[in-house]
């Protein structure tokens, strides 16, 4: 395995020095100084502490949310180009052509790429959660589960592309990872107003894609896990309240426990 972290921390090192994860970190920054000064300007009367802690837990799923965003983006863009545009280049020719194996190679690369995943995931989410505790003196005692959560879909975003990198063009892998998010994303929606509208084939369409890609499943149990179980009400308010919760694993989503 000596090859592997060799290679995962190269590739850590080359995606640190790539312009696109200088320009997301800049935004992620410019994000939560905007954030802050948000919060900052907040009213701080409210009716009751009840009150009080609901617009808080919604501005904390509104800094999650837009990290949550910057993560899946960044994950599909920084790691679109590694496995593709190295084939056409050749420069994966002359790391296969080195005493270590193939999958070796991939599993590295992978794994750097999730540790610069990681160190994202926590600067952005870690911060609007310490933004939102230094300003307002909130915390969620479910935060780190919906990080978890928030760094899983980013996971599986960046397996999406570096699986298509195997077989694909740096284009065509780019649109596959976009296009299987955006399908979650409209399974997740049908898969709500379903729910809403007690439309059983509406809620089985949303699951069976969830199954497909549950990107958008795992964003909405993060959500839920942070909002549970105060600001859910009547009508369709995903992605920051829903109707249909994604299980938690423990049962099957076809087969609820009773």
């Amino acid at each position: 395995m000596t090859g592997v972290a060799i290679i995962a921390r190269l590739t850590f090192r080359e995606a640190a020095r790539r312009r696109i994860l200088l320009l997301a970190v800049s935004f992620g920054i410019l994000f939560i100084g905007l954030y802050a000064l948000g919060l900052y300007l907040l009213p701080d009367t409210f009716e009751s502490i009840l009150v009080r802690r609901q617009i808080l837990k919604i501005f904390l799923l509104l800094g999650l949310y837009a990290a949550n965003f910057l993560t899946v983006a960044m994950s599909i863009l920084t790691s679109v180009d590694t496995l593709g545009g190295e084939i056409r280049s050749g420069t994966m020719q002359t790391l296969v052509a080195k005493p270590i194996a193939r999958w070796q190679v991939l599993l590295g690369k992978w794994l750097g790429f999730v540790g610069m995943l990681t160190v994202y995931v926590v600067l952005m989410a870690g911060g609007v959660a310490l933004v939102m505790y230094g300003i307002a003196g909130f915390w969620s005692e479910s935060l780190f589960t919906a990080m978890a959560l928030v760094w899983l879909e980013g996971i599986l975003l960046l397996s999406i592309t570096f699986l298509g990198g195997t077989m694909l063009s740096t284009l065509a892998t780019g649109v596959l990872a976009i296009g299987l998010y955006g399908l979650a994303f409209l399974g997740g929606w049908i898969e709500e107003f379903g729910s809403y509208a007690t439309s059983k084939t509406s809620v089985s369409i949303g699951i069976v894609t969830s199954l497909i890609i549950p990107s958008e499943s795992l964003w909405r149990r993060a959500a839920y896990e942070v909002q549970k179980p105060i600001i859910g009400g009547p009508g369709p308010g995903w992605p920051f309240s829903s109707d249909s919760v994604p299980s938690d694993g423990r049962t099957c989503a076809f087969f609820p426990a009773s």
